[in-house]
C-alpha cells in the first residue's frame, strides 16, 4: 500500500463531519442496508471439528489452531490512521491499525452495552459500549443475528462465558488466562478447558493468515458448504466491503485492523485484507464482522465512516448497532486483587515481596526475592533463600550469612548448631553427624596439620611437667638404718681416735721432771765411735742425771739419752 498525500487526507474529515451531523439530526437511526453475512441460514458450517482438523492436516499437522505466548511488553496501545491505495486497483481505503503490547491486560471482549448483553439479546453501537467501558480504542468484533440481535459464535468476556456456540467450526480468536493468544479452529473441549481457561474469546469467519502465510483457501474448505445473503460463501471472501480483523505480529503484540467500506463499492476483499496484514508483519489473523458493521471508535467518539444510510434521510450515513466489541483499554489487573499478593495500579499489578508474575500468583523462583522477585539471593552451597527478605537458610553442614562456611570440627547439622557425640571427641560428618564418616580432603589436611602441631605442643608440655614433677630416688627404711648405723660407727671410731690422740698428746707435753728416760749406754749408740776418734765435748752431758725412778741412787758416768717429745708423736 502507498500512503496518500495530505491534500487527499483533508477530504476525509469533511465526510466525517457530514456523518456526524447526520447522526445528530436523525438520532443515529441506521437502515441496516449494507449486510455482509457469510451464511444464508444459521451461522457456521455443520461439520465437526474432526472434519476441519482432517481438512487442515496437510498444512497444519495435527492441530487446527496456533498459539503464541507473548513476552511481557510495556507501554500503552497505539492507533494509527492510514489512507492507502489497494495494490492492483484504483481504489483507496481509509482505516485504522491498533497495536496492543499487553493483550491480556489491555484488551477485552465486551458484550453489547454491558455485561449480560448477549443474554437479552440487544444491539448497541460501538460508541455506547466503548464509552461505558472507558475504552481508549474500540472496534466491532463478532457476528450477530440481524433480526433478533443475538450474539453468534463463542463469546467469553473477561473470563465469563457469555455464549457457547456448541462446537461450531468458525475461526476463533482468544486469550487464555496465562496470556496465550489462540487463533484458528477449536473443539468444544478446547473451548471449555478449565485448566487454562479463556479470559477473552470471540468467533470470526475465515482464518486469513496462518504463520505468516495466506490461509483463505484452507478456511474455505473448513468453513464452506453454506451460502450467505450476498451470495455464496466464496462471494463473502471475494467481495469488496468494509472489513475488521484481529491478529498478532512476530513479537506477540496484538494488532486490530479496520477498513472502512461499502459492500461492492469500496473497501477490501479478504485476499487484499490478508495481503495488507502480512505487509504489516502480522503472523496469524482472523476475519471478524464487516460490511456496515465495520466501526472504529477513539475515546468514545466515532472515528470511522459508516456505510449504512440513516433513517429517514438516506442522504446521511449512520453507525450500525452491533453485538460484541473489542475494547482496548489501559492496563488492568487480572484478577483485580492481583491474586491477593499485590496492589493494582495503572500499570498493572505491583507484587508484594516474595511474589511474581503479571497477576502476582507465582512465588519467587529459587535464588530470587523481594518485590516482584527482582533481587538475586547471595546464598551458596545449595542454601534456600527467603523470598521475602532474602535471608539464607543453610543446609546441613554449612553456616554463615550466605552459608559459605563449612561446619567447624565437632559440629554438624543445619547451620552447624548440633555438637558431635563421637568417642574421644573425634569429628563427625558435618551433614549427618555420623562418626563413621570420610571427611573432605581439605578437612583431612587441616586435621593432619593441626594434629602434628597439637602433638608437638602436648609432648613439649608433658616433658616440662615431667621435669617439674620428677621424684628423686628415695632410700628404703632398712637402708636408712644401715646408713645411720654406719655413720654412727664411723663417728664413734673417729671420736675414739681423737680421744686417743688427745691423751697421747697430753702425756708428751708433761713437765721435764715427769719425763721418763731410758738408760742407753753410749757405746751402744756410738758403736765404734771411739775407735774412729770421736770425742765428746765438754758440753756433752756425761753428768749424772737425776731420775725420779732412780732417786737416791748414784749412777756411774754413763750417757743418758732422753726421749724427745717428737718420739711421742706417733
Amino acid at each position: 500500500m502507498a500512503a496518500v498525500s495530505v491534500k487527499y487526507l483533508l477530504l476525509w474529515p469533511l465526510l466525517w463531519l457530514c456523518v456526524r451531523e447526520s447522526e445528530t439530526e436523525n438520532s443515529r437511526v441506521f437502515s441496516d442496508d449494507d449486510p455482509l453475512r457469510p451464511y444464508a441460514r444459521g451461522h457456521g458450517p455443520s461439520h465437526s471439528h474432526r472434519h476441519v482438523r482432517d481438512c487442515l492436516s496437510v498444512t497444519g499437522g495435527n492441530t487446527a489452531h496456533e498459539t503464541r505466548t507473548p513476552p511481557h511488553h510495556g507501554g500503552d496501545p497505539e492507533a494509527t490512521v492510514f489512507v492507502s491505495n489497494v495494490p492492483g486497483s484504483s481504489r483507496w481505503v481509509y482505516g485504522h491499525m491498533t497495536v496492543v503490547p499487553d493483550p491480556l491486560r489491555q484488551l477485552s471482549v465486551l458484550e453489547p452495552g454491558q455485561p449480560g448483553g448477549c443474554e437479552r439479546p440487544q444491539r448497541v453501537s460501538v460508541e455506547e459500549t466503548a464509552g461505558a467501558a472507558g475504552c481508549l480504542y474500540a472496534q466491532n468484533a463478532g457476528f450477530f443475528n440481524t433480526e433478533s440481535g443475538a450474539c453468534l459464535g463463542n463469546v467469553v468476556s473477561d473470563g465469563r462465558m457469555a455464549r457457547d456456540s456448541g462446537g461450531v467450526q468458525n475461526a476463533q480468536f482468544g486469550i487464555r488466562r496465562d496470556g496465550t493468544l489462540v487463533f484458528g479452529y477449536l473443539s468444544q473441549e478446547e473451548v471449555l478447558d478449565r485448566s487454562n481457561p479463556f479470559e477473552q474469546l470471540v468467533s470470526g469467519v475465515v482464518w486469513l493468515l496462518r504463520n505468516g502465510e495466506v490461509y483463505i483457501n484452507q478456511s474455505l474448505e473448513a468453513e464452506c458448504d453454506e451460502t450467505q445473503e450476498t451470495g455464496k460463501f466464496r462471494t463473502f471472501v471475494d467481495v469488496v466491503s468494509g472489513r475488521t480483523a484481529v491478529g498478532h505480529d512476530a513479537e506477540g503484540r496484538l494488532v486490530l485492523f479496520h477498513i472502512d467500506g461499502q459492500t461492492g463499492v469500496r473497501g477490501m476483499n479478504l485476499w487484499e485484507m490478508a495481503a495488507s496484514l502480512r505487509s504489516y508483519g502480522v503472523v496469524n489473523a482472523i476475519n471478524l464482522d464487516g460490511g456496515g458493521s465495520s466501526t472504529f471508535v477513539i475515546n468514545g467518539s466515532l472515528a470511522s465512516y459508516p456505510s449504512d444510510h440513516c433513517k429517514p434521510d438516506s442522504r446521511w450515513r449512520c453507525a450500525r448497532h452491533v453485538s460484541t466489541v473489542l475494547c482496548v483499554h489501559r492496563r488492568r489487573c487480572q484478577p483485580a486483587d492481583c491474586s491477593g499478593h499485590g496492589v493494582c495500579t495503572a500499570n498493572g499489578c505491583v507484587c508484594d515481596a516474595g511474589w511474581r508474575g503479571d497477576n502476582c500468583s507465582q512465588e519467587c523462583l529459587p535464588g530470587f526475592y523481594g518485590d516482584g522477585c527482582n533481587q538475586t539471593c547471595a546464598c551458596v552451597n545449595g542454601a534456600s533463600c527467603d523470598p521475602v527478605h532474602g535471608r539464607c537458610s543453610c543446609p546441613a553442614g554449612f553456616h554463615g550469612q550466605t552459608c559459605e562456611n563449612v561446619c567447624a570440627l565437632g559440629f554438624f547439622g543445619p547451620a552447624c548448631l548440633q555438637e558431635c557425640v563421637c568417642d574421644h571427641q573425634c569429628p563427625c560428618d558435618p551433614q549427618t553427624g555420623s562418626c563413621n564418616a570420610t571427611l573432605r580432603a581439605e578437612t583431612n589436611y587441616t586435621l593432619h596439620t593441626a594434629g602434628r602441631c597439637l602433638a608437638n605442643q602436648m609432648f613439649t608440655l608433658w616433658r616440662r611437667e615431667e621435669e617439674e614433677h620428677r621424684e628423686h630416688p628415695r632410700l628404703t627404711g632398712r637402708a636408712w638404718v644401715l646408713l645411720s648405723c654406719s655413720l654412727a660407727a664411723l663417728l664413734s671410731l673417729s671420736l675414739l681416735l681423737h680421744l686417743l690422740r688427745a691423751c697421747r698428746g697430753a702425756a708428751c707435753q708433761r713437765e721435764p721432771d715427769g719425763l721418763d728416760y731410758s738408760y742407753v749406754p753410749l757405746t751402744h749408740i756410738n758403736g765404734d765411735a771411739g775407735k774412729s776418734g770421736f770425742q765428746l765435748d765438754d758440753s756433752d752431758s756425761q753428768d749424772e742425771i737425776w731420775s725420779p725412778s732412780r732417786s737416791g741412787r748414784t749412777t756411774s758416768k754413763t750417757s743418758l739419752i732422753a726421749q724427745t717429745p717428737a718420739e711421742c708423736n706417733l
